[in-house]
C-alpha cells in the first residue's frame, strides 16, 4: 500500500502567528526540536507546518484527530527531514501498517510546501 500527501502554505500565516500568538502559536503546532532545530524561522516552521498537513492527507484523516505536536519532523546529521510519529499519529501508522515514510520538504520567499509518502511492506503473507 502507498499513500501520499501534499500541502504548501503561505509563509506569511506563520509569521503573523508567531507575531500575535508567540509561544502559545509556537507551542501548539511544533516540538521543542523542530522549534530548536529551526530556530523559530518562519520560513523552516512553515514547511514543517506543510509537512504536517501533508502526512495527515497521507494518513487521509486530516490533523484534528493526530494533533499537530503527535508529528514531528527533525532533519537529520545531513539535513535531510525525517518524520517522527508520537501518540495519536504512531497509533494510527502501526493500525495502518505503514511503515515507511519519506518526506520532502522547499520553498521560496512567499511559500512552503512538502510531500509525504507512507507505504506499508507487503510481506509474502499477504
Amino acid at each position: 500500500m502507498l499513500r501520499c500527501g501534499i500541502d504548501m502554505i503561505e509563509i506569511e500565516r506563520v509569521r503573523e502567528g508567531i507575531s500575535r500568538m508567540g509561544e502559545r502559536f509556537l507551542n501548539r503546532f511544533f516540538t521543542p526540536g523542530e522549534r530548536a532545530q529551526c530556530e523559530d524561522q518562519p520560513h523552516r516552521l512553515a514547511a514543517r507546518l506543510a509537512a504536517k498537513e501533508a502526512v495527515a492527507k497521507a494518513f487521509g484523516t486530516g490533523v484534528g484527530p493526530l494533533g499537530w505536536r503527535s508529528m514531528e519532523i527533525i532533519c537529520d546529521a545531513r539535513g535531510r527531514p525525517v518524520l517522527h510519529l508520537h501518540g495519536a499519529a504512531a497509533a494510527l501508522a502501526a493500525d495502518l501498517g505503514l511503515d515507511e515514510w519519506d518526506i520532502s520538504l522547499t520553498h521560496t520567499a512567499a511559500h512552503a510546501a512538502a510531500v509525504a509518502v507512507a507505504m506499508k511492506r507487503v510481506t509474502s503473507d499477504e
